[in-house]
């Protein structure tokens, strides 16, 4: 079940790096609650942020672990590289995100980013 939710995950990511905001909002529940250093944000918020296009120019997953904390539900951890738009630097982060499987499939409820220090 590892490697369909990570493809999940990676589908949100390249979506980042499209720019394409209908295939953001398609990966996240209604009520996706993203828990970010700048602050909370909803689906809105995530697939806004690229009302001017792509938001990533490149981006790794790796270290991933999952856990089924009940029927449905699938718990994603990793660590992301990341490049943004516009910086030459590349950032680290751990995230985990809450998968639920839903009528349509699994959809994305909840994720929480963790810069490394």
């Amino acid at each position: 079940m590892l490697p369909e939710i990570l493809a999940l995950e990676t589908q949100v990511w390249s979506a980042l790096v499209a720019g394409d905001q209908a295939a953001d909002r398609a990966l996240l529940t209604e009520d996706f609650l993203g828990v970010y250093g700048s602050g909370f944000a909803n689906r809105d918020d995530h697939a806004g942020a690229m009302a001017a296009g792509p938001t990533m120019a490149g981006f790794d997953l790796d270290q991933a672990q999952l856990r089924l904390p009940g029927p449905g539900l699938a718990l994603l951890s990793y660590r992301a590289r990341y490049r943004r738009i516009g910086r030459a630097e590349t950032e680290v982060m751990y995230i985990t995100s809450l998968w639920e499987k839903r009528a349509g499939g699994w959809v994305n409820s909840f994720s929480q980013d963790t810069p490394a220090l």
